[in-house]
């Protein structure tokens, strides 16, 4: 078995043996029991990096082979969302030719599905000034996904947030926006631990006054609303909301804290799933997922709640920085071959938290090869001249 020695937070070591080799598989079918999107990250061109955190640099070939990865496994993707670093070091020019490109792959890819996240990240949030401005930009954003046959994720707006007045506001751009899409959307509650800039969201920083907003929008709006998405990290709120959802739309989990209690459900209900943890454990969640669909709720918690751990530790505070962790796993899988990040984001964790990642990734079964994990694990610590 592989070892490392890895630093503890007390200034000592410790010396780690990693279990064996992954024993989930590299493909899976979609499963029958619950509708799973893979929130996925980007992968950054070193060589082009020459400005990482003004200008954007993707590596276009290795970004493309990890959604085959993601539906090889039976994932949808939900694409260009906050985990592939939308307002975050992906600009909405490169995040457009991300769409472009993932929604061209896709029709070449059988039983390859995704739906793309629209937003309004190409206005400056303190240069708007108007609702009819926010608009505008999503606009944009929607009929450029529209344009390439793709579906549309409405991504939380910080413009909107800054000049939404009153929960009238919401209704009225939102309602305008779905009445143009062509199809069905999915709503996206982001809350403000994901992004600071979103506090308030829906007109209030309560979550009871905030909820009511949404469900009277999608009330008014049933017949073209698949689902929403909260990202709230807390399981109560999601499963009051739930139970509120008209007949047709579901919840889809954005809750990277308690996923696997709120997919597998209870008496009244479950959520679907659209996560960016997914994109670090597909195979483990793929396993778990056929367990679920042939009955076995026991043998679905025996896969996944271990990755629960370290989710948590993935997204703790500040939770807008878990693309590093979720990029740190690629690399160690052998995913991609560098830990680099466009806007030089994986400088937003230290190493002591990697090392926990690390820690946990293993006890989840998710290192296909330990050697080059733990290979790659000491190079990073020699970089970071831990001995």
């Amino acid at each position: 078995m592989a070892e490392i020695t890895l630093p503890r937070a007390d200034g000592s070591s410790e010396r780690y043996r990693l279990a064996p080799p992954s024993p989930y598989p590299r493909t899976a079918p979609a499963n029958g029991v619950r509708t799973v999107y893979a929130a996925a990250h980007v992968v950054a061109d070193p060589l082009k990096l020459q400005e990482p955190w003004r200008i954007p640099a993707v590596d276009w070939d290795a970004t493309l082979a990890f959604r085959h990865h993601l539906w090889g496994l039976g994932f949808k993707i939900a694409e260009a969302m906050d985990t592939s670093q939308r307002g975050m070091g992906l600009d909405w020019p490169n995040a457009a030719e991300l769409i472009s490109r993932v929604l061209a792959e896709a029709k070449t890819t059988p039983g390859a599905d995704l739906a793309c996240g629209a937003g309004t990240d190409q206005l400056d949030p303190q240069a708007a000034r108007s609702l009819d401005e926010v608009i505008r930009a999503y606009e944009e954003q929607i009929g450029h996904v529209e344009k390439h046959g793709g579906r549309i994720i409405l991504m939380a707006s910080r413009a909107l947030c800054r000049v939404a007045k009153s929960p009238d506001d919401y209704l009225s751009v939102y309602g305008r926006l779905i009445r143009q899409c062509r199809g069905k959307v999915i709503l996206h509650w982001l809350g403000e631990m994901f992004d600071p800039a979103l506090a308030g969201y829906w007109g209030s920083r309560d979550f009871h006054p905030a909820m009511d907003t949404v469900l009277t929008l999608i009330r008014e709006h049933a017949a073209k609303i698949d689902g929403i998405k909260i990202s709230l990290l807390d399981a109560g709120k999601e499963i009051e909301m739930r139970r509120l959802l008209p007949e047709g739309v579901v919840m889809y989990t954005g809750d990277d804290f308690n996923y696997a209690e709120l997919i597998a459900g209870d008496a009244q209900g479950f959520s679907h799933g659209l996560l960016g943890i997914f994109d670090p454990i597909a195979p483990a969640a793929a396993a778990a997922f056929a367990k679920l669909e042939a009955g076995d709720r026991a043998g679905f918690h025996a896969i996944l709640d271990p990755t629960v751990a370290l989710s948590r530790k993935l997204f703790e505070a500040p939770t807008q920085h878990y693309k590093c962790g979720v990029v740190f796993l690629a690399w160690l899988n052998s995913f991609q071959s560098h830990f680099r990040m466009v806007g030089g984001a994986e400088s937003a964790r230290g190493i002591l938290h990697y090392a926990d990642l690390f820690r946990l990734a293993d006890r989840s079964r998710l290192f296909v090869d330990p050697d080059l994990a733990a290979r790659r694990m000491a190079h990073l610590y020699a970089l970071n001249g831990v001995a």
